[in-house]
């Protein structure tokens, strides 16, 4: 650090001042940053995506699944729901319970936008957890 000495006139003391220029500038250039990334922190979608090799999903705990099937329609368990009215049906769900989770499954020739709207309508929903069904990869002989 750089000490500044000038001698004060009531007494022969020096008096030491550090130079905050530096600091300062090194402030707003953290401020610039953080306030440019702070919006697209908030952009993405949350996806817990479970692995390939974990167990599969016992549909039986009454646990909601949602399918994407390859003629781009949605099924909530097993009922065909339009894509417009699936984030109120899915408010109305979670408004009795306490674990807000859906799995979904997509057909794999379905157009990625279409499944980003879909995750977009589900977290719009209020889902906390959304997870992806995957199937194990086939062993090569």
């Amino acid at each position: 650090m750089k000490y500044a000495r000038r001698r004060n006139h009531n007494n022969d003391r020096p008096i030491a001042e550090i130079n905050v220029t530096p600091l300062v500038d090194v402030m707003l250039v953290l401020l610039i940053i953080f306030m440019v990334t702070a919006p697209m922190l908030q952009m993405g979608i949350d996806v817990n995506l479970p692995r390939v090799k974990a167990k599969s999903v016992d549909v039986a705990e009454e646990k909601l699944v949602l399918t994407i099937n390859g003629a781009k329609e949605v099924f909530l368990n097993k009922s065909r729901i339009p894509l417009p009215e699936l984030g109120t049906k899915l408010k109305h769900i979670f408004a009795s319970r306490i674990e807000r989770e859906v799995y979904m499954r997509a057909d794999r020739n379905v157009p990625y936008g279409f499944v980003v709207e879909v995750m977009a309508e589900v977290r719009k929903a209020g889902v906390d957890k959304l997870g992806m069904i995957t199937e194990p990869p086939e062993e090569r002989r």
